[in-house]
């Protein structure tokens, strides 16, 4: 190039472009949009892993609520099966879906949730209204939430309120609607919420407040409950019945919308009234009530008492117990019971008052809160409200009123004198039975007290028990836990020792003096026949028992050996420790309790072999699996109709002998003789074979009877829970027998008359009753007082006779030939002829 030329240099850089996604990558990365969008999604990230990290991820499993099981009561069942108490701190009935009716789903859908079966478990806008709202107005977020987030929090949650819980809420119901169909939640839901009136669930809620099935409900009582899940006491129906009103017409108007009813039964329905009854408890609930309150002792024993203990507890379980429990007899029992009581309290003065109570603004309230109930024929517990002159304002437990005008209740106060109308206070608690009108006159509770236990003796199945006047005024249960001296019911024990060891019921034993030296502290100890009856000589083991000879006993006692006696009263459950070998417990110094003395008294009639006495036959689990006793199996076929000719089922026995069979029935045959000539005639015209004994302690401070028959031994004393004199004049034959009599009256009819069985190896041998010898030509008669009886004998333990004359001899050779007497009929075919005492 020629000089003066300007030269240039271009520097120039070439790309090559790209393709694809890196390459629009590429292009758009560095684009002020696509950084926005860039941090928005880091941010998005970040706020899910927090939410997952602090949320998400303690969250309980959604799982479990496919096999989820609401805390259900225990029912306690009779004998026969039919419910007769529940175990249960809240109502709750479990129903499947297809056990609700459709309007009563579509109910709680147009109060709570119209479109349930639409959504995925959240309401999104709802929960963004509520969140601005709550932002606005400074508080927390409330409402919005649907059926399936009510689940989530209702048993997964908690009932916290917060935004932290609403979130928790929402990522649970979404999770719970991929794991559970729309039906499982539901059900879920009706079975769990909390209506009130201690109702957990819509089924229990039905009975709380109309006292029905759900089933039965109509659509206006099913509008109600689906109101009540936003706040059981703003809908109250007997304090704020327009409110409830107003918004159970609101959902009727819902359902209307929704197009669940048509505008008839619209209008039909929000004309009807709210129809629920007063808050009561259930049908039930007391009979039995000692009884039931000894199983709920077992059963929380067994099982525990709060889901804390297992899978099978008292109050959350869900248990089905059968129980031995016969109502019939229960009833008797306890009305012969409380019977006895009064007849023993009456004329004595009035007792003074049940219970207290607050009768401000709420007497009704405060009255509940006592559970004071009294459960005697027609008698009510009422509290004494405001008086007036000679007249007293009472009221009830459902709300009403009465009066008590000073005229029906003139009665003395007891241990004070006047007038008990002039004792009264307001807020006293009383007992009182209705008059003329709406007046009513007042009653007594007895002071004294006692237990009484029936028992079957072949199976230790316990049949009814009553431990007091009203388990609602006195929850100590004297049938089980009153420690008691037995007195003269003991004896036979004492007596089945002497049999033990070889005495039998003919031998004789002088009832005379007896006295022991106690060692240089104590001194000598002479014994008494009760009332300081004189001896009566030489006489047999059989007449002592019968009479209660007090003197017999010791001699008896002293001769087979304390050790021996205390032994047997540990082994046939008298004690649960053996007793001292001191001669005051064979006449009943020791203290045992009613049901260990009617157990003992089976086991005789048991021929000597254990029982376990048992109010529960089997529990079941809330699907009806046994869950106790262990190895617990059916007995299949045992309600056939008719036989199939296969041979009859004969089960092992497999309990312990703890007394010689022989012995045992020896005793009872023996105790018979009580009830024909002894301190217990006042059963003999029962008209049945039947065993027993009375007793009184030193004082006298108790009375007592135990026996039965070969199908039910039943046993009861009566006595002060602080041991006080009954009074001289008290006695077991007179007032105790009298009292299982006024039981066996109604509990003996219609039941066979079945004489005690003879295990083998006894002999029936016909005895002179006073000298106790073998006699012949004579024979046994209807007469109680015959002098011939017939007798129990071990083989070879029965006196010779002395002289065997040409008829007795042939009659003992038939006998053995085991053909008939030619000329007199012996004690074989007698006893076929007669129905046999086998």
């Amino acid at each position: 190039m020629s000089d003066g030329s300007t030269t240039s240099s271009v520097k120039m850089r070439i790309k090559r472009e790209i393709g694809g996604f890196k390459g629009l990558f590429g292009r758009v990365r560095h684009r002020w949009w696509f950084r926005i969008l860039a941090v928005l999604a880091l941010l998005a990230g970040l706020f899910v892993f927090l939410v997952w990290l602090f949320i998400a991820r303690n969250l309980p499993s959604v799982d479990t609520l496919k096999n989820y099981e609401p805390p259900l009561p225990t029912n306690v069942r009779s004998v026969e099966g039919l419910p007769i108490h529940s175990y249960a701190r809240e109502r709750r009935v479990q129903l499947s879906f297809a056990e609700y009716p459709k309007l009563l789903v579509e109910a709680y859908m147009s109060a709570e949730d119209k479109t349930f079966f639409e959504h995925h478990g959240v309401d999104f806008p709802g929960l963004a209204r509520a969140a601005f709202q709550g932002l606005i107005s400074g508080s927390t977020p409330r409402g919005t939430s649907t059926i399936t987030q009510q689940v989530a929090k209702n048993l997964l949650v908690g009932n916290e309120t917060s935004y932290l819980r609403k979130a928790k809420e929402g990522i649970l119901a979404w999770r719970m609607e991929d794991t559970l169909t729309k039906q499982q939640i539901m059900e879920l839901y009706l079975n769990s919420i909390e209506l009130g009136r201690n109702a957990g669930g819509v089924e229990a809620a039905s009975q709380a407040y109309f006292g029905k099935e759900l089933d039965k409900l109509t659509l206006p009582q099913m509008a109600y409950l689906a109101i009540l899940p936003k706040g059981p006491s703003n809908y109250d129906p007997e304090r704020h019945t327009q409110r409830a009103l107003d918004r159970r017409n609101w959902v009727l108007g819902q359902m209307l919308d929704n197009g669940f009813i048509d505008q008839a039964q619209h209008d039909a329905a929000v004309a009807a009234p709210l129809g629920t009854v007063p808050r009561q408890t259930p049908r039930f609930e007391r009979l039995g009530g000692y009884f039931v309150e000894e199983v709920r002792r077992q059963l929380i024993d067994k099982f525990g008492e709060t889901d804390e203990s297992g899978p099978y507890s008292v109050y959350s379980g869900g248990l089905w117990v059968r129980t031995s429990l016969d109502p019939k007899l229960q009833q008797y029992a306890q009305k012969a019971l409380r019977d006895g009581l009064l007849r023993y309290d009456r004329g004595r003065g009035w007792s003074g008052p049940i219970g207290r109570a607050d009768v401000g603004k709420s007497w009704l309230q405060s009255f509940l809160n006592t559970n004071i109930g009294v459960d005697y024929e027609d008698w009510r517990a009422g509290v004494l409200i405001d008086r007036t002159g000679d007249v007293w304002q009472i009221g009830f437990d459902d709300g009403t009123t009465g009066t008590l005008p000073r005229w029906a209740a003139t009665m003395p106060v007891r241990g004070q004198g006047g007038q008990a109308f002039d004792a009264l206070k307001p807020g006293d608690i009383v007992a009182v039975a209705p008059e003329s009108g709406s007046q009513w006159s007042l009653r007594s509770i007895p002071k004294v007290s006692g237990g009484m236990v029936v028992e079957d003796p072949r199976t230790g199945r316990i049949l009814a028990m009553q431990g007091g006047f009203d388990s609602r005024l006195q929850a100590f249960n004297r049938a089980t836990q009153a420690q008691r001296q037995p007195g003269s019911t003991i004896k036979p024990i004492v007596y089945a020792a002497a049999l033990e060891q070889g005495m039998t019921p003919t031998s004789i034993v002088v009832d005379g003096p007896f006295c022991v030296w106690q060692g240089a502290n104590l001194g000598q100890k002479c014994f008494r026949n009760f009332g300081n009856a004189r001896g009566a000589g030489p006489k047999t083991l059989r007449w002592g028992i019968e009479q209660s000879r007090n003197l017999m006993t010791v001699q008896i006692a002293n001769q087979t050996g304390m050790d021996h006696v205390v032994d047997l009263m540990q082994r046939i459950g008298v004690s649960r420790q053996k007793f001292p070998p001191y001669l005051s417990y064979a006449l009943g110094a020791g203290e045992t309790t009613v049901l260990r003395m009617v157990n003992a008294y089976s086991i005789l009639v048991n021929h000597g072999r254990a029982l376990n006495p048992s109010l529960i036959d089997f529990v079941q689990n809330r699907k009806g699996a046994v869950v106790w006793p262990e190895n617990w199996r059916p007995c299949e076929g045992c309600n056939a109709p008719d036989w199939k000719g296969g041979a009859m089922p004969r089960p092992v026995n497999r309990a312990k002998q703890v007394i010689d069979a022989l012995s045992a029935y020896q005793m009872v045959h023996i105790a018979e003789g009580v009830v024909q000539r002894g301190t217990a005639t006042v059963l003999r015209d029962l008209n049945r074979p039947m065993m027993g004994k009375t007793g009184t302690t030193s004082g006298p401070t108790d009375v007592w009877f135990v026996g039965g028959t070969p199908q039910m031994i039943g046993g009861l004393y009566i006595g002060y829970d602080t041991p006080t004199n009954l009074g001289g004049y008290a006695q077991g034959g007179s007032i105790a027998a009298p009292i299982f009599k006024e039981f066996a009256i109604p509990a003996f009819e219609g039941m066979e008359k079945v004489p005690f069985t003879a295990p083998q190896g006894i002999r029936m041998v016909r005895i002179d009753r006073a000298s106790g010898k073998p006699v012949t030509g004579a024979w046994p008669s209807s007469d109680p007082l015959s002098g011939v009886i017939w007798e129990a004998f071990k083989p070879d333990t029965e006196q010779r006779r002395g002289r065997r004359g040409q008829d007795e001899t042939q009659e003992t050779k038939a006998v053995e030939k085991k053909v008939a007497p030619k000329k007199q009929e012996g004690d074989s075919d007698f006893l076929q002829r007669e129905g046999g005492i086998y």
